[in-house]
């Protein structure tokens, strides 16, 4: 029996696909790697049924409509970054500022893409505006929080967005050219500046220097 979503008479050899499991947030997930890779106009049933190794009748089943199925992808995408942002961890100081953000990219690259093909879509899909907004003001204000713990005054909007700008550029950056070294020099230097802004002693390096973590930095100690 063929599948009623396939073209009758349709008897083309089928691509064999790995099966990443049939449940609603295996196909979500299916769709966030589908628009990393060729953007949200590429988002359709059969595309997500190929990745996830299900039938297109069940991506069908979930959703009912492609609007719906976008609707969702983008939801789950927005609650996975929340789930995985570096900001707001806490650390002790401005040394610590944004730990793991290489290792973030590294392990959620089509996560993060996803995120940036959205800003693009949102440029011509105007009703995609306020899931984008609302993540965005979770970003601004998680930054502009821990930078009210490590500075001495309330940051202006100016400069939270200008943090927050950094980093996301770093990110685009790391996930088209790799280079993750250059991301950890370039956060190392941001660190610096925030220490500085900070009022903490900051000692010169050479760039690519790591930063010295623990001890009093008292001589003799190592």
């Amino acid at each position: 029996m063929s599948d009623p979503a396939d073209p009758a008479g349709d008897q083309r050899p089928r691509k064999r696909v790995r099966n990443y499991g049939a449940g609603r947030v295996a196909l979500l997930e299916a769709a966030v790697r589908v628009v990393a890779r060729g953007g949200l106009r590429k988002l359709t049933y059969r595309a997500v049924a190929q990745e996830a190794g299900v039938t297109h009748g069940l991506v069908v089943h979930h959703f009912g409509s492609r609007d719906a199925l976008i609707e969702e992808t983008v939801t789950h995408a927005i609650r996975s970054s929340l789930s995985v942002s570096v900001l707001g961890l806490g650390g002790d100081g401005a040394a610590d500022f944004a730990t793991g953000l290489v290792q973030m990219v590294e392990a959620g690259p089509d996560l993060q893409a996803f995120q940036y093909e959205l800003l693009l879509e949102a440029r011509r899909r105007p009703e995609l505006l306020p899931h984008l907004r609302a993540l965005y003001e979770e970003y601004f204000e998680t930054t502009r929080g821990e930078l009210s713990r490590l500075l001495p005054g309330p940051p202006g909007r100016g400069l939270s967005r200008l943090v927050f700008a950094a980093l996301e550029g770093l990110v685009l950056h790391q996930l088209v050219f790799g280079e993750r070294e250059v991301t950890e020099e370039a956060l190392t230097e941001l660190r610096e500046l925030l220490r500085a802004l900070a009022g903490e002693s900051v000692e010169h390096r050479e760039p690519g220097e790591p930063e010295e973590s623990g001890g009093s930095g008292e001589p003799g100690e190592g």
